[in-house]
């Protein structure tokens, strides 16, 4: 994938903040310090375009990205920090929820787990969750950098067998690109497949004539 623009667009919390275009979304997801940010920044070329950080359970919204002028990333809140008061946690479910379920144009969730570590309860119920409500999802494993090739093989076995879909999870490091043709090629597919984009209201479109 070639990128000839990415930009932040808008930050949101609930839907009337959401970028207005109707483009094809793709949403990441993922435990607190999974490396979610710099996955995002590795897929677009991008150092600093998505704001990395060392406290866990800062970003508390949904952050959106314009990709090529034809597609966006939306960020969403990490999950599973222990010290983030319970009453946000409950605001960021509500949040993420309602994206995840009212968002017409999403086409898919990288779901993103750590290679280092074993999937957790939260894990768990974001899968079945996204299975109950049947919503597709690409599994990412990543900081694979910082395992050898022969112990990543048995590392990602069972988190595939856990967390995976009838797709293969893909490996990815930030560090050294690998896995960021893998991921592209299936947010691609997502993307541009027979699902066809909602189209907005009528008195959108009147309102912009």
């Amino acid at each position: 994938m070639k990128i000839l623009s990415a930009e932040f667009e808008t930050t949101a919390v609930k839907p009337n903040q959401y970028p207005k275009e109707y483009f094809p979304e793709i949403a990441f997801v993922g435990r607190s310090n999974v490396g979610k940010s710099s996955l995002i920044n590795s897929l677009l070329n991008r150092k600093k375009l998505v704001k990395t950080s060392a406290t866990p359970g800062k970003t508390q919204t949904i952050n959106f990205f314009r990709i090529n002028d034809s597609l966006f990333f939306a960020d969403l809140p990490g999950y599973g920090f222990a010290k983030v008061p319970e009453a946000v946690k409950k605001t960021w479910g509500k949040m993420i929820e309602e994206y995840l379920l009212k968002r017409e144009t999403l086409r898919a969730i990288v779901f993103i787990v750590d290679i280092r570590r074993k999937p957790g309860e939260l894990d768990f119920n974001l899968k079945h969750w996204l299975d109950a409500n049947g919503i597709d999802y690409i599994l990412a494993i990543t900081k694979a950098d910082k395992i050898s090739q022969t112990k990543r093989t048995k590392l990602i076995r069972p988190i595939e067998q856990q967390l995976g879909n009838e797709e293969r999870a893909i490996p990815y490091s930030s560090k050294t690109s690998l896995g960021r043709k893998e991921l592209w090629a299936r947010i691609i597919e997502k993307t541009e497949g027979k699902k066809e984009i909602p189209q907005p209201p009528e008195e959108a479109i009147e309102g912009l004539s």
